[in-house]
């Protein structure tokens, strides 16, 4: 089973809202159909039940319903109804404007299994219920009905407002209803960070701890990732890249040994002098000549 960090580093949470209305309805029904996609309802006022795979939920006032795509699902609204909802996708693909809201009879959706979005359930650890339990309902209903609203209006800042609060409801279901840090527990942690980590702190007193840290790993772990990852150990890596910048700030300024030590993170001259020749095969200052004389 696949870990939410594993398709996140593939295909990452950007929501992307198919359609949204506020849905005022008398008593009605929504013929059986499968979804592409997610449908998130607030039920705002009336009673209605959701048989999502066979199982009926009932949902009153101030109530929220969560279907995932590929479930069959038959909507029926009892009373006179008002309940706002949104089709959108959670996760980042290309196809996402090829995707559309099914229609009801739509069962048979293997023609179109290629557009289906990924299922949060799918993912280890994470059980997400059809009737949402939201630990701030109040601030949920809101979020929820201004992004209807945003989503309603099509200037562009509306638009942005209405996806950038997708956003947080989406983090919000997850954080209401999974522990997310014990369902990651165990997964492989990708480690595409660590490159612009070390280029921003390249002349920081970097350890494998803290690295290891950083990426929820032990160090041994970590270590035996990282090399498996960039072919070299940690250590390795980090010397590389403040080799590579102290060439590059020999060539091309006229910093004195000393500082191009300290920038390149180098405990002192002596022992970047040293590491420097170790891996060029010449001192820093040769190398700063002949890189003039190449000038």
């Amino acid at each position: 089973m696949m870990y939410l960090s594993e398709m996140m580093a593939k295909r990452p949470i950007v929501p992307f809202i198919r359609e949204g209305n506020f849905a005022v309805r008398k008593p009605w029904t929504n013929a059986e159909r499968r979804l592409l996609d997610y449908l998130i309802v607030y039920f705002q006022e009336g009673s209605c039940v959701f048989t999502v795979d066979g199982v009926p939920y009932e949902f009153g006032s101030g109530e929220f319903c969560l279907i995932q795509p590929g479930s069959l699902n038959f909507l029926e609204g009892k009373t006179n109804t008002i309940t706002p909802f949104v089709h959108l996708d959670f996760f980042f693909d290309e196809l996402r404007e090829e995707r559309f809201p099914t229609r009801g009879g739509q069962t048979d959706i293997s023609a179109y299994a290629y557009l289906m979005q990924p299922r949060v359930n799918d993912f280890n650890g994470i059980d997400i219920p059809v009737k949402l339990s939201p630990k701030k309902p109040i601030v949920m209903r809101d979020k929820f009905i201004e992004m209807v609203k945003c989503w309603q209006h099509r200037d562009p800042l509306n638009q942005l407002r209405a996806q950038s609060l997708a956003t947080d409801i989406i983090l919000t279901i997850l954080e209401d209803h999974t522990d997310l840090k014990e369902a990651e527990k165990t997964a492989p942690q990708p480690l595409n960070w660590i490159t612009s980590f070390f280029s921003f702190n390249l002349s920081e007193p970097l350890t494998v701890n803290e690295m290891a840290k950083r990426a929820n790993l032990s160090p041994s772990r970590f270590s035996a990732k990282f090399r498996e990852q960039f072919g070299v150990p940690p250590h390795r890596y980090l010397l590389e890249l403040r080799i590579a910048h102290a060439k590059d700030l020999l060539a091309t300024s006229e910093l004195r040994l000393e500082e191009i030590a300290e920038y390149c993170g180098f405990a002192d001259i002596h022992h970047f002098t040293k590491a420097f020749k170790k891996m060029a095969d010449v001192s820093p200052g040769a190398y700063r000549k002949q890189t003039s004389i190449d000038r």
